[in-house]
């Protein structure tokens, strides 16, 4: 298989790198794209030095690449990305700009694997956060039904790019921030992304939007609340659920327990339950504080935590690349 990473230098493009290296895409041959500024790095990967190339135009252009790994930020998606497809190149899309697209397959392999084959070249990777919620919802759906989700998340720095975790550092020493508009030292923002004429982010627009379209429930209520911590990296969702029907506790985790790419840490009175600090690194989504909401009829309460940055991004769009790994 011939596969490219457009944006490769960037912090999910050089993770998109360590992954691939870690699994077997069967890779014959990589190409690298970047900006100007990153042009002409070589990086190194299982054992054989790349160049980086400037994405132009032209790039895609006879060189008979099979996939695309995108993550350079939407407007190069938007640009970039149709002019790969149009060279017969699967795109897989970290952007959001692709996501919403009624053209374009939104996946996370372990939930809709089947969408990803109507793909018309291109496939969108949601967002982190919505990631790291849709397979515990998927059984949650496909099980009791679900009336309601309201999320809360507590997203890491890292989701800002280098950037984010340079504000972060930075704040340690006592000096002022240049990406986010307050100090993340000791401190909540309660905004990621732009804030929209109804009040809420785009970040949470987005988790909104995507949940329905994930789970294929256009209808679905769904609120969410987006908040930057001051953790570096994997970011922590609460997800509240209203049911339609009733459920039993142990049941729904061995349940969630039996799901590839979960992992269950439930057992409070040992104080084991999902931590940033133990899910960096890490490409499964860790789901913990399972509890009943007591405050309606079937009501449940779920903690999830992954790596932003390998599950809530690099690993998900190689884990929909390796569907496609005997079609190339």
């Amino acid at each position: 298989m011939r596969v490219a990473v457009v944006g490769a230098t960037g912090l999910v493009g050089s993770t998109f790198l360590k992954v691939l290296n870690e699994r077997d895409l069967g890779i014959t041959e990589l190409f690298l794209f970047a900006s100007s500024r990153s042009a002409g790095k070589k990086i190194d990967f299982k054992g054989k030095e790349c160049l980086v190339e400037e994405l132009r135009e032209d790039s895609f252009k006879g060189r008979d690449i099979d996939i695309a790994l995108f993550s350079a930020g939407g407007e190069i998606s938007l640009k970039y990305a149709p002019l790969a497809a149009q060279e017969g190149i699967l795109v897989i899309d970290n952007s959001s700009a692709w996501r919403m697209n009624k053209e374009v397959p939104l996946i996370v392999p372990e939930v809709n694997p089947q969408e990803a084959f109507k793909h018309k070249g291109i496939i969108a990777n949601p967002n982190c956060s919505t990631i790291q919620c849709m397979a515990p919802l998927k059984i949650l759906a496909n099980k009791y039904g679900i009336k309601r989700v309201v999320y809360s998340t507590y997203q890491a720095v890292s989701g800002t790019g280098h950037k984010g975790i340079v504000d972060l550092e930075e704040g340690l020493k006592g000096n002022p921030p240049k990406t986010y508009p307050h100090q993340i030292v000791n401190n909540c923002l309660p905004h990621i992304d732009v804030f929209l004429d109804n009040g809420y982010t785009k970040e949470e627009k987005k988790m909104i939007d995507e949940t329905r379209k994930i789970l294929d429930l256009p209808e679905l209520p769904v609120t969410a609340t987006c908040v930057r911590v001051p953790v570096i990296n994997s970011h922590s969702v609460s997800i509240n659920v209203e049911l339609e029907k009733d459920f039993d506790i142990d049941e729904l985790k061995k349940e969630l327990a039996s799901l590839d790419g979960i992992i269950l840490l439930d057992e409070v009175e040992k104080n084991v339950y999902p931590l940033p600090v133990n899910a960096t690194g890490k490409d499964e989504v860790f789901v913990g504080r399972i509890r009943r909401d007591e405050s309606v009829k079937y009501g449940v309460n779920l903690w999830t935590v992954a790596d932003n940055i390998r599950k809530g991004a690099a690993t998900n769009a190689i884990q929909i690349a390796e569907l496609f790994k005997d079609r190339f």
